[in-house]
C-alpha cells in the first residue's frame, strides 16, 4: 500500500557560494519527517533504478530554466506523487537503499548523529522497558529488541507495533500515530511537537478475534492483558455492569486467559479510540466520539440539538476515502497555531452514495486503521477458511510471503488540490490525499 507521504511545504534557500535551491519538507502521517533537495531525490532515484529497474515510477524531470511559481508547485506535487508511488512496492521499502536514504535524511534534518542512547518503550500498565540502542536504529529494529527483552516469540512480532502515545493529565489516552518500520523512533521522539509524547508498544490489528493467535505465548498474553486493562480504565471499551463484575473477579483471580476470552465480548474491545472530534453527519456541526475496528467506524454523535445518536459505518460500504490538510488555522493569543486535518469517505447510506467528513487531528491514524482493516479482510478472503496470519516485517518473513503485494495494493492517492482556508503566509500549500478503488 502507498504510505502517507506528503510535501505540503517547500522553501527557497541560498547556496553557500551563491545560487538558490529549494528544500522540500516531507511529512509522514501528518508529521514532519525530513527535509530534502530535488538533487538528493534525483540521485536516490538513480540508485533505485539500478537495483529495481522499470518497477520504479517515473521521476519528475529537471528544469533547465528558472522555475516560475507554478512550475515550483508542479514539481512539489510531482515529487509528492513520486514518493507515494515508490512506496507501493515492498521490495523497495524494505531495501537497504530505501531505509538508509531516509535514515540519513531524518538524522540530518534534526541534526542527530549516530551514537548510543537509551530509549524507553512504555507498556500499557505504565511500566517502561529501557533499551540501549543506536539513535539510527529503525522502529523495526527497536521492536525486535523490546520483543526479545520481553520474551515475545519472534513469529508474533508482526502482531504488534510501536506508537507515539499521549497520556494526558486528565486521564485521557491518545494514540498520536503508528511509527513506520523504517522511521527512527529516537529521532522522531525528539522532533515531535507534542513534548509529552512517549513511545508505546501495542497490538496492531483491527480484528479482535486475532487475539486467539497469541494465546500460546506468555509475553503476548501479558501484552494483551495489560492493554485490555488500560482500555477499560480509560473508558475505551464499554462493558456492561455484569461484564465488568465478571472481569473484575477474573482480574482478582489473575486468570488472564479467561479475562481475555470474556473481554472479546465487550463493546469496542480491540478498537482504537480517537480524541473527540467533529463531523458533518447527519448534519453539519456535530461532535463525535469515534472508535474504529472490527470492520466498522463506530460513532456516538452529538447533534447541535444536544441529542445523541449511535452510528456504525460499515467498512464494506465505504467506496473510498481521502485525507485533507486544511492548513494552519490561527488560534487566539498565546495558543499559537493549530494544524487541522479532515478525513472524508464516500459511503453507501441507505442506497445512495454520500461523502461523510470527520475533522480530526488523527485523520492519518484513522486512515491507517482503515487500510489495516481492508488488508486483513483481503488476507482473510485470500486464505479462505485457512488460519489467518498478519503480514510480518520483511526481515522476519520466510521467502514465501503469506500475502502477495497484488492482493493488498488496493488503495491509491490522487494529485494534490488547492484548498483555500486562511493559510499562513509562510505555509500556503495544502493538499488532498485519497484512498480509492477499494
Amino acid at each position: 500500500m502507498k504510505m502517507h507521504f506528503s510535501i505540503p511545504v517547500s522553501e527557497q534557500l541560498l547556496e553557500k557560494f551563491g545560487g538558490r535551491y529549494v528544500l522540500y519538507s516531507v511529512y509522514l502521517e501528518g508529521f514532519l519527517f525530513c527535509k530534502v533537495r530535488y538533487s538528493q531525490l534525483h540521485h536516490w532515484n538513480d540508485q533505485l533504478r539500478r537495483i529495481f529497474g522499470s518497477t520504479v515510477p517515473a521521476f519528475p524531470p529537471k528544469f533547465y530554466l528558472a522555475m516560475t511559481k507554478s512550475m515550483a508547485d508542479e514539481r512539489r506535487s510531482q515529487l509528492e506523487q513520486y514518493l507515494q508511488s515508490v512506496t507501493v512496492d515492498p521490495s523497495i521499502t524494505n531495501s537497504d537503499v530505501f531505509i538508509s536514504f531516509f535514515r540519513k535524511l531524518q538524522q540530518d534534518t534534526f541534526k542527530i548523529q549516530t551514537q548510543r542512547a537509551s530509549l524507553d518503550v512504555y507498556l500499557a500498565d505504565g511500566r517502561n522497558v529501557r533499551l540501549d540502542i543506536q539513535t539510527s536504529d529503525t522502529a523495526e529494529r527497536v521492536l525486535e529488541v523490546v520483543s526479545y527483552k520481553m520474551g515475545l516469540s519472534r513469529e508474533l512480532i508482526g502482531y504488534f507495533s510501536l506508537f507515539f502515545i499521549q497520556d494526558h493529565s486528565n486521564g485521557v489516552l491518545s494514540v498520536v500515530k503508528k511509527v513506520a518500520e523504517f522511521e527512527l523512533p529516537y529521532v522522531s521522539l525528539q522532533s515531535m511537537k507534542e513534548s509529552d509524547c512517549t513511545i508505546g508498544i501495542r497490538k496492531w490489528y483491527m480484528d479482535p478475534s486475532l487475539d486467539n493467535m497469541l494465546m500460546d505465548c506468555r509475553a503476548s498474553v501479558n501484552l494483551l492483558y495489560m492493554q485490555a486493562l488500560q482500555e477499560i480504565e480509560k473508558n475505551w471499551v464499554k462493558p456492561t455492569d455484569g461484564q465488568l463484575q465478571k472481569l473484575e473477579l477474573l482480574q482478582k483471580a489473575a486468570n488472564k486467559m479467561k479475562f481475555l476470552e470474556l473481554v472479546q465480548e465487550v463493546q469496542h474491545y480491540g478498537y482504537i479510540q480517537l480524541d473527540p472530534c467533529t463531523c458533518d453527519y447527519p448534519e453539519v456541526g456535530c461532535s463525535a466520539a469515534v472508535h474504529v475496528g472490527n470492520n466498522e467506524i463506530s460513532c456516538c454523535i452529538k447533534l447541535p440539538s444536544n441529542q445523541t445518536k449511535e452510528v456504525s459505518f460499515k467498512i464494506n460500504r465505504v467506496r473510498c476515502w481521502q485525507v485533507t490538510f486544511l492548513g494552519a488555522i490561527t488560534q487566539p493569543k498565546d495558543q499559537g497555531h493549530k494544524e487541522t486535518l479532515e478525513l472524508r469517505f464516500e459511503y453507501n447510506d441507505s442506497g445512495s452514495w454520500r461523502w461523510i467528513v470527520f475533522y480530526t487531528k488523527q485523520a492519518f491514524l484513522l486512515s491507517s486503521c482503515l487500510k489495516k482493516i481492508i488488508s486483513e479482510q483481503l488476507m482473510k478472503t485470500t486464505k479462505g477458511d485457512k488460519e489467518m496470519q498478519i503480514e510480518m516485517p520483511e526481515s522476519l518473513k520466510s521467502k514465501k510471503s503469506s500475502v502477495q503485494q497484488s492482493q493488498i495494493a488496493h488503495s491509491g492517492f490522487i494529485p494534490r488540490k488547492r484548498i483555500l482556508v486562511r493559510p499562513n503566509k509562510e505555509d500556503g500549500v495544502f493538499e488532498k490525499i485519497r484512498e480509492e478503488d477499494l
